[in-house]
């Protein structure tokens, strides 16, 4: 630990009550075997609080922890049979017992009186977790791996804080910010933004183009990127074009901090597990193996929602609500002591959706915006509710003996398409038709009912209450084998087929295609954005057929089954998207444009400029901006 700050903080707090002091990334925890102390600390932890402007944490040695076993015991019996106590789970490194309640608020209720005698009476720390309405065994798994490495992940937390605090109070001699595109420049996909200061290196986000053979993956090969000098990943959000290529840099060796939110690790981690799984499918190669994804997630420091955080000596950030998928979030970037201030969007939704709040517009001091245009053209824009057609659609397939496909993202689309046709159906508009759930999205759904405080108010409180729950609906089905499958295709009564990929690209959703495509009583209804290049882009465009590789077969399908549009997105349209500058608060000086095709990142920047006088920069891929 940098010695400046241990002699400013033991200005504040007894030295002999002070066993050890470690990092936690940014945070500072004190440990103390003085139980009178940790019990009433006289306000001097706050004291050093103020001093220093950094987070302290003051927890119990380990060596005065009660034993696991008794500890155990202890806290059924302060919180009692009826909060519904489901796990508890011990970190014997940090002193923090992990504590999974169908009713959290048993434990925090009357001022958090039970967590303050747990603390006091078994010696450790109670972090208390609700229970998630549907059992996700990924969750689990992430814990497991996160609780089995606790004494790898101390060692790690405490490295990135000696190096987040290594250029404490030290004087910059020269100070200039800069961004280089890696990827996703001038195209939807393989997101990767590189951010360069005097003292940092920072890469926000590291995706793969999915529909791309020969143009998937980043510019890592860029002269200005070299891994060994990277200093941190920061994550927007879980979709494959801004998380998908993050294993192979561990799988390179870097063993560096990934910042995200936690339904974003977890998404995450089964979004690039199932790219492992659709690879063995195909029987070809994965660029990452298992064992690299549980190294990011070893590596993955949680942030909460705007959340103050230092990352680097010179950069701190803070993540605000994206409105885009669970989890999703537009990462500020504060360079410097004040020198700079940037907002990397990701992906946003500028308007309150079936899920989710609208993306959040107040920051603190801002210069720079870097914002998406997937739907940035002047022709993109969403025209009102399609309830009606989406329901008539639904009703007149059902009617002529017909199945509907909706391919999907496995995160957040699909999820905004169930909470959308339950309700639907609770207003009658349209049958209680049987919804099948193919792929990874019955994992992703049981990780949001996890997180329901991510979530808008009204769909939180329905979680809250199970028997309202739109993600534990009767008529919903999970499908787990290629058997089921065979089974919903050949069961001659109608049905909903939610099923990744949202672009026809791999996933259960190719299957169901080969299978309905050639039978006009069929619909196929596209609900994401379609990448150049990808089948589900070229039926959109009108092709009458496409081929499948059977072995050594060649399959020729026709397309007979009818096409139909439901305009549900987790991207802001061009109204929106303009909507979002006009309310950014203070307004930027320069915005850069990414995330979009050429014709439309061209477009959003030129209108930008035009409407709010704004300076305007659609980079290209390897292109390097000095913002200061």
């Amino acid at each position: 630990m940098p010695k400046e700050i241990l002699k400013e903080i033991m200005k504040h707090v007894p030295e002999d009550s002070i066993s050890d002091v470690a990092f936690e990334a940014a945070n500072i925890v004190l440990y103390t075997t003085d139980k009178t102390f940790l019990a009433d600390d006289k306000g001097q932890v706050r004291n050093a609080v103020n001093a220093i402007k950094k987070r302290i944490e003051l927890r119990p040695d380990p060596s005065i922890c009660v034993d696991q076993e008794t500890a155990e015991k202890m806290i059924h019996d302060i919180l009692g049979e009826d909060a519904g106590i489901d796990h508890i789970t011990f970190d014997p490194q940090r002193s923090i017992v992990y504590i999974e309640l169908e009713k959290p608020g048993v434990a925090i209720s009357n001022r958090g009186e039970l967590l303050r005698k747990m603390r006091l009476e078994i010696f450790w720390i109670p972090i208390i977790k609700r229970k998630p309405p549907i059992k996700s065994q990924l969750i689990e798994n992430i814990r497991s791996v996160l609780y089995e490495n606790s004494d790898y992940r101390r060692k790690f937390l405490h490295k990135t804080g000696q190096r987040i605090y290594n250029g404490w109070l030290r004087q910059k001699k020269e100070e200039w910010v800069r961004v280089t595109y890696l990827g996703g420049g001038r195209q939807v996909g393989r997101s990767a933004i590189f951010l360069q200061t005097p003292e940092s290196r920072v890469l926000f986000d590291c995706g793969i183009n999915p529909a791309s053979k020969d143009q998937a993956y980043p510019y890592l090969e860029a002269p200005e990127f070299r891994l060994e000098e990277l200093d941190a990943i920061v994550v927007s959000h879980a979709h494959l074009d801004h998380i998908g290529f993050i294993p192979y840099l561990f799988k390179m060796g870097w063993r560096g901090p990934v910042y995200c939110t936690e339904p974003t690790r977890d998404i995450m981690a089964l979004i690039q597990l199932d790219m492992i799984k659709i690879a063995r499918g195909r029987e070809s190669d994965s660029i990452y193996s298992v064992d690299d994804v549980k190294e990011v997630v070893k590596h993955t420091i949680i942030l909460d929602l705007e959340s103050v955080t230092d990352i680097t000596p010179d950069v701190r950030i803070t993540f605000y609500n994206s409105g885009h998928i669970l989890g999703g979030a537009m990462i500020h970037i504060h360079v410097g002591n004040g020198l700079h201030n940037i907002l990397y969007t990701g992906d946003i939704k500028y308007a309150k959706t079936h899920m989710l709040a609208a993306a959040h517009t107040k920051f603190p001091r801002l210069e720079t915006v870097l914002i998406e245009s997937t739907y940035g053209g002047k022709e993109n824009v969403v025209a009102g509710s399609a309830d009606d057609d989406f329901a008539a659609l639904v009703k007149k397939t059902l009617n002529r003996g017909g199945k509907v496909l909706i391919p999907s993202l496995g995160s957040g689309r699909a999820q905004e398409i169930v909470v959308y046709i339950e309700r639907l159906i609770k207003e009658k508009k349209m049958p209680d038709v049987p919804i099948y759930l193919d792929g990874m999205l019955w994992d992703i759904m049981a990780i949001h009912t996890a997180y329901p405080e991510f979530l808008n108010n009204s769909l939180r409180q329905r979680i809250f209450h199970t028997e309202d729950n739109p993600f534990m609906a009767d008529n919903i089905t999970r499908v787990g084998s290629a058997k089921e499958r065979k089974q919903i295709v050949e069961n001659e009564g109608g049905c909903i087929i939610i099923a990744t990929s949202g672009m026809l690209e791999g996933g259960p959703s190719v299957f169901y295609l080969q299978e309905l495509a050639d039978n006009p009583r069929n619909t196929l209804v596209f609900s994401c954005y379609q990448a150049e290049g990808t089948l589900g882009r070229q039926i959109r465009a009108g092709v009458s057929e496409f081929t499948v590789q059977d072995g050594r077969d060649t399959r020729v399908i026709p397309i007979k089954l009818e096409l139909f549009k439901i305009e549900i997105s987790g991207h802001s349209d061009r109204r929106e998207l303009m909507s979002f500058v006009k309310h950014c608060s203070p307004k930027p000086r320069k915005i850069l444009v990414n995330h979009g095709e050429v014709s439309r990142c061209i477009d959003f920047a030129k209108s930008i400029h035009q409407t709010f006088r704004i300076e305007t920069v659609c980079p290209r891929n390897l292109d390097t901006i000095r913002l200061r």
